[in-house]
């Protein structure tokens, strides 16, 4: 067989691979960052098999926390060699059994040594009582030893397609080398791991607002990204965050980033009512759409100088979503806006 039939070969093999597995891991190590964050490992063999090509960035995952005296139900039988409709056979089991599912970023995976892990950082929002969500709850009485379900990328099927084809991963600049990130304590680990990623030659901004001043912790990056750290310490959830994106990108100063010569904002954004709907555009997304609706129709997404990802809560997001979009005028090409989650609504599954 010659080395281009190999190829192809392989190519075959990975382009039949299901997108996403199931993961049995266990908790290896548990470390407390900060009175806000922990960071929880996972171990297992079965890691060697979870990966994308390239770096993790914001890679999303899903982690089945176990409901109380049951065991993780068997996810991998329900993908039954493809990922389709496994969710919905998830959703079939008895509520009291089949635990909570819930949406976590990669901190970092080393899964092509010998002992693979992933690190995920849990961010502990509970009251003074010490409850909270399924998965805050989880975290804060972790322990190694644990286990639990992950449903995550197959690096087989990653080998021939770019990381972001998996549909984990928002992050794509493109050609920008002039960013901007902006979120709160649930978008740390993933503005973290972007920042260790990006070239020296990206410059911008990367603002994190987090609960308090011990939560702030070093981040390496070869960028000259400017990272600033803003503790609320009891201000009201993303005042400062909303106030430091609007001084980093005005009106009409984005004109020097968005290639574009005058000073009109852009158009209304399509609303989103955040208590019914999950407020999360990007270019990958919405391709079709925002072409049509861009600034720039005639300019091909990833291609102009300036990219923004904004995370968090999505009140937040939306109000930075239409400064960013609506006044600004900033193309809907080079935007990614994601709501983690609502102030007072629980993910749904």
């Amino acid at each position: 067989m010659t080395d281009v039939t190999q190829r192809s070969a392989r190519r075959t093999a990975a382009d039949t691979e299901p997108m996403v597995l199931a993961f049995d891991v266990v908790v290896t190590a548990v470390q407390d960052l900060t009175p806000t964050f922990r960071r929880i490992t996972f171990g297992g063999a079965c890691l060697t098999g979870f990966g994308v090509a390239g770096d993790t960035l914001d890679l999303r995952i899903k982690i089945v926390i176990p409901s109380e005296g049951h065991a993780c139900p068997d996810i991998a039988a329900m993908m039954d060699g493809e990922a389709s409709g496994w969710y919905q056979r998830w959703l079939g089991l008895d509520a009291a059994s089949r635990g909570s599912m819930r949406t976590y970023t990669v901190r970092e995976s080393r899964c092509g040594g010998p002992r693979p892990e992933i690190d995920v950082d849990f961010v502990l929002h509970l009251d003074a009582h010490g409850r909270g969500g399924p998965a805050a709850e989880w975290a804060a009485a972790a322990q190694p030893g644990d286990r639990v379900c992950i449903i995550g990328p197959n690096s087989a099927a990653a080998q021939c397609r770019t990381a972001g084809s998996y549909g984990g991963i928002e992050w794509s600049p493109g050609l920008a080398q002039h960013v901007l990130l902006a979120g709160d304590e649930t978008a740390v680990p993933a503005i973290s791991a972007i920042l260790e990623a990006l070239p020296a030659d990206v410059g911008g901004h990367a603002f994190l607002e987090v609960p308090d001043g011990q939560d702030i912790r070093p981040i390496r990056s070869r960028s000259s990204v400017q990272v600033t750290w803003l503790a609320r310490d009891g201000r009201t959830h993303g005042e400062q965050l909303e106030a430091a994106v609007r001084d980093a990108v005005r009106v009409p100063g984005w004109v020097s980033l968005s290639g574009r010569p005058a000073a009109r904002g852009g158009s209304e954004p399509e609303d989103v009512d955040i208590d019914r709907a999950i407020l999360w555009e990007t270019p990958q997304l919405l391709e079709t759409a925002i072409v049509q609706s861009s600034v720039n129709p005639e300019r091909p997404p990833g291609t102009q100088p300036f990219y923004a990802w904004i995370a968090g809560e999505a009140a937040m997001v939306r109000s930075l979503r239409r400064y960013l979009v609506r006044d600004v005028g900033v193309d809907r090409k080079q935007v990614a806006f994601m709501g983690y989650w609502r102030t007072g609504r629980s993910e749904l599954a």
